[in-house]
């Protein structure tokens, strides 16, 4: 009998795109910014695509792909955004997947995952059949195989999910130990609950199921869980390893897997270099074949169950009270707040339990006049969320409206569909699991539930807001300046929804700074640029035009004209309304130049105002990502003029800061700021330069060396970091050549006067790929090539900078 050992990861990263640019953005709400950390949740998926494996010196022997050996689940919504954000990462989860396949008898690592996270025993059966529907058929775009196990959110699970994962062929999926309510051998007749026998963790279990059904259980350890996830455990590898193979018996009577399951964000982002211990934990097992790792798919080809299983109908992995943390008051909590209530869970889900049962009596009347099943329908919109090219939106709808649609109803179909993408998105399941309704993640859904009250309201002429703002109110919030659910919803929901008068302004005032071509896409719209006149007086600028915005998404259509008057800086006065007819704008073109030109400035406010009424926009109705970029230009010439100001202090007291320096006397801290930051914009400015002058970095780091007051180190380690990484893709670009490593050597060697702390992930990872590719050949050659000896001795070289050795 032999002995078998799974990892699991579940990844998942919350949907925080805005609901009406389909793209991640910063988010606003009522408490502290307290996301996931994009930047290192980031670097975690990235990390455990390729992990690395010291040795007892601290050099980087091996880098692995934990992906490929390890199950792990990862959501629609992360693999949309990993594949937009961090491509080289996405790539390696893929490549993982088929690497698994050849390791595990053709069984993929990557599981399946409903599709956005839902709570599955609260869903209604229509929107439990799209949530699997939709995970598996986003599963097959990606990995390009059916899904054979389906991670459940949260774990939640009650009979019809499983029924329905069956039923599209999942073949099992995994839960808790105390998800088992009763088990039994196939040819036993009594059943044996878990307080007389305790579940054996180490085999799978039938579920069968009242259609006639069944799909395999697997109850992960959760003891070992517990101790990855909370207890430490992940800060030795050896001993990860030893805990789990001792789940195992020495010597079984029959086939056994241990296996665990925690969030994969575990391994790396939890926990500092858990990834590495993973990794070296799973080296160990394999090298001294003291196990065999596997995959659920694998072990349950060749393990079939002999045991069945009962669930415990809506439970959970992550709440003891069953699912009640995702609608009531259970007592579950972040810990961060002890004296903070939930009461506000509730209101919340009747809130949007409402919102989804008015919406979907209007979808389906909206639909009743085409040949189709609305539902069916809305089960097939995923192959138009996959792919938003227009021959495929076509192709969609002549497949399934059997008869030729007009424009209007293109339009009108799409926004319902979009209604109901929406009417899903809303029942993320982070929405309820933290503590307050003013968190990000619960604002987030709400905004969700907006961007379907404003579909509803272009499709039907039906206005749900009051009746959903209502419902809302009755939520409590722990936060004073939030108030409840009503006060959120005006002070952080309404404040972000955009419609194309907002994309217009958006344009408008962003073309002061871009230089837009003709036709421009800005997130999911396209804008065609029609007329486009900008005068100046002296710093102010005035822009009249006319353009048409295009939804990719709905098909929505309109003709806008704009006039926008910069009054430098970030003072903006921007008037946009929907184009009416050529007299009306030739008549406001002409009023608004006509008032500009006599540089009235006053009077040309009133105009653009007595244009455009209420429908007036400033810098803060910019997109988040524009107004930063818009901010950081206007930063930038107040840095020049700081920049100035503070050189001319540094280099006329110079001899005085260095005399007091050298007689170790304390700076006094207003000349100490104008050191560093003096210092700081020289490195910042040597470090943006191709090709990086090493006599000056030389000079520059000796000078920063000298000062006895701390640093910036911080923002230092980040910037060298990032330049030698630059600096070792442009070695990939010509790895013969032994000039641009040598040149990575120096400026290392050089950068060690200031004990930066840069973290050189990313040029470890080039380093190690190019060793693996060209050091034994260069080696070999090097024997009788001077020009290969010089290449070795410079890779050696910079490999003990990097410490890794290849």
């Amino acid at each position: 009998m032999s002995r078998f050992v799974c990892i699991h990861g579940h990844f998942y990263q919350p949907p925080r795109e805005n609901p009406w640019l389909e793209e991640v953005e910063l988010q606003e709400s009522a408490q502290p910014f307290h996301d996931w950390n994009e930047r290192i949740s980031s670097e975690c998926y990235a990390r455990n695509g390729a992990s690395r494996i010291l040795n007892d010196k601290g050099y980087i022997t091996e880098i692995v792909n934990n992906y490929s050996k390890i199950s792990f689940n990862m959501g629609p919504t992360l693999l949309s955004w990993m594949e937009k954000k961090d491509p080289d990462a996405y790539q390696a989860v893929l490549e993982a997947d088929r690497l698994s396949r050849q390791r595990f008898s053709g069984h993929g690592s990557a599981l399946g995952q409903v599709y956005n996270h839902m709570i599955m025993p609260l869903a209604n059966t229509r929107d439990k059949r799209t949530q699997v529907l939709w995970g598996i058929r986003d599963f097959e775009s990606r990995y390009g195989r059916k899904p054979e196990g389906m991670w459940l959110a949260e774990a939640a699970v009650d009979l019809e999910s499983l029924d329905i994962m069956a039923e599209y062929g999942i073949k099992f999926t995994v839960l808790a130990p105390h998800q088992a309510k009763r088990v039994r051998k196939m040819s036993e007749k009594p059943w044996k609950r878990e307080d007389d026998v305790p579940v054996d963790l180490r085999r799978p279990y039938l579920c069968k199921l009242s259609s006639g059904r069944t799909i395999a259980l697997f109850f992960y350890d959760g003891p070992i869980s517990r101790a990855v996830a909370f207890e430490g455990l992940l800060h030795s590898g050896e001993v990860l390893a030893k805990r789990i193979l001792g789940a195992l018996d020495a010597r079984p009577t029959e086939n056994q897997m241990v296996h665990i399951a925690t969030d994969g964000e575990s391994y790396g982002h939890h926990h500092k270099y858990g990834d590495m211990a993973l990794a070296y934990c799973l080296k160990h097992i394999e090298d001294n074949n003291l196990a065999r790792l596997t995959v659920y798919g694998e072990y349950l080809e060749r393990n079939s169950p002999q045991y069945e299983a009962e669930i415990v109908e809506n439970s959970s992995w992550s709440c003891i009270h069953g699912i009640e943390r995702w609608r009531d008051d259970c007592g579950c909590n972040s810990g961060m707040q002890p004296n903070w209530h939930q009461q506000w869970r509730a209101p919340l889900r009747k809130a949007l339990d409402w919102l989804r049962d008015r919406t979907s009596a209007i979808y389906e009347r909206e639909l009743s006049g085409y040949p189709v099943d609305p539902w069916q329908l809305r089960d097939a919109y995923i192959d138009i969320i996959l792919d938003r090219s227009r021959p495929n939106i076509e192709r969609f709808l002549s497949q399934y409206i059997h008869r030729p649609l007009d424009t209007a109803e293109k339009n009108k179909i799409l926004r319902c569909l979009e209604i109901q993408r929406n009417a899903l998105l809303m029942y993320t399941s982070c929405g309820w699991f933290f503590d307050d309704i003013s968190g990000i993640e619960t604002v987030q859904i709400i905004k969700y539930a907006s961007r379907v009250i404003q579909l509803v309201r272009r499709v039907s002429e039906e206005d749900l807001e009051l009746g959903f703002i209502e419902i809302l109110g009755n939520a409590k919030s722990n936060v004073a300046e939030a108030n409840n659910g009503a006060r959120i919803y005006k002070s952080f929901v309404a404040p972000s929804v955009v419609d194309i008068l907002r994309v217009g302004a958006h344009y408008a005032m962003s073309s002061l700074y871009e230089d837009y071509p003709a036709e421009v896409k800005l997130y999911c719209f396209t804008v065609r640029r029609q007329i486009y006149e900008k005068q100046s007086v002296g710093k102010l600028e005035i822009v009249v035009g006319k353009a048409e915005i295009v939804s990719e998404i709905t098909w929505t259509t309109f003709q806008v004209h704009f006039v926008v008057l910069h009054l430098g800086d970030h003072n903006f006065v921007c008037g946009v309304d929907y184009f009416k007819d050529d007299a009306t704008f030739a008549q406001m073109q002409s009023d608004v130049f006509s008032v500009f030109s006599e540089g009235d400035i006053p009077r040309s406010i009133q105009v653009i105002n007595r244009y455009f009424s209420s429908k007036n926009y400033s810098l803060w109705h910019l997109f988040k990502e524009e107004q930063q970029v818009i901010l950081d230009q206007i930063f930038e010439s107040t840095m020049k003029e700081l920049d100035a100001s503070f050189r001319r202090i540094y280099d006329d007291h110079y001899s005085l800061i260095r005399m007091i320096n050298e007689n170790h006397m304390p700076l006094p801290k207003a000349l100490a700021n104008v050191v560093e930051f003096v210092l700081r914009r020289d490195m910042v400015r040597l470090f943006e330069q191709e090709h990086v002058p090493l006599d000056r970095l030389a000079r520059l780091v000796n000078e920063m060396a000298r000062w006895q007051f701390k640093r910036d180190k911080e923002n230092l380690d980040i910037i060298g970091a990032q330049k030698i990484t630059a600096l070792m893709l442009a070695i990939a670009q010509a790895p013969e050549k032994e000039a641009p490593i040598e040149h990575v050597v120096e400026a290392l060697h050089i950068l060690e006067a200031l004990h930066l702390q840069m973290d050189l992930w990313k040029a470890q990872n080039i380093y190690f790929s190019l060793g693996q590719k060209y050091y034994r050949q260069k080696r070999l050659l090097a024997e009788t090539d001077e020009y290969a000896a010089k290449w070795v001795r410079a890779f050696d070289a910079l490999g003990g900078y990097l410490k890794v050795k290849v």
